[in-house]
């Protein structure tokens, strides 16, 4: 029961300011999923490229970034990137999560991209449609639709994965949780209602997604 009490005190007593953190949580997570989708697009093309230098690149930058822990990347990114240009802790957090999404969503483009009937793309060209009008009509648009339930997967990692921005002092879901507890002394408690937060937030994301695929019928070639 005092577990309980405790549960409802931290919602009265911070609330508001859990709801304000996260709607700023929602924002980082749409914003570097937006860098991550332009970045993954452009390295997915580099990746179906036939040109072997662009190839290269993309296997280079998706290496390291699958290959490293995501904090040290983002530590690494908000200081260099923040030795460079004068950016606020949001967007240079916000970048440093797309960089790192990015190359996720450029290997879930890339399977789509390649997945599409090589036929389509043979009876496209031999009627003279140029490769960058072939992608954006014919390839592209059944590439989305394919990528749309690994997209969604991907923005759920996302928004569990913008907690680590906390680390850079901005003021989302589990920066808050830390400073609560640090006032409360009850950080089991605490952590309990923040995780209750981001459930809400993954459900009703899911629930989003789960009509998109419903509303475009993703289950269908």
């Amino acid at each position: 029961m005092e577990f309980l009490e405790k549960i409802l005190y931290i919602f009265e007593k911070h609330g508001i300011e859990f709801l304000k953190a996260a709607w700023i949580t929602i924002e980082l997570t749409c914003v570097s999923l937006i860098i991550a989708t332009i970045i993954g697009l452009l390295f997915a093309f580099f990746k179906v490229s036939n040109l072997k230098i662009l190839e290269k690149i993309a296997d280079v930058y998706i290496f390291i970034i699958r290959g490293m822990p995501l904090i040290v990347q983002l530590m690494f990114l908000y200081y260099g990137i923040s030795s460079i240009f004068v950016l606020s802790d949001f967007t240079a957090g916000a970048l440093a999560l797309g960089i790192h999404s990015g190359a996720y969503i450029a290997e879930i483009f890339r399977g789509a991209i390649q997945s599409i009937d090589r036929g389509q793309v043979e009876a496209s060209r031999s009627l003279g449609m140029p490769y960058m009008l072939l992608m954006r009509r014919i390839i592209l648009p059944q590439a989305f639709k394919r990528s749309i339930p690994s997209l969604c997967n991907q923005f759920i990692i996302g928004l569990k994965d913008s907690s680590l921005v906390a680390y850079i002092a901005v003021s989302e879901l589990y920066n808050h949780a830390l400073s609560a507890q640090a006032a409360n002394y009850m950080p089991l408690e605490t952590y309990f209602v923040v995780g209750i937060y981001y459930l809400i937030l993954v459900l009703i994301f899911t629930l989003i997604f789960k009509r998109v695929e419903r509303k475009l019928d993703v289950g269908k070639r």
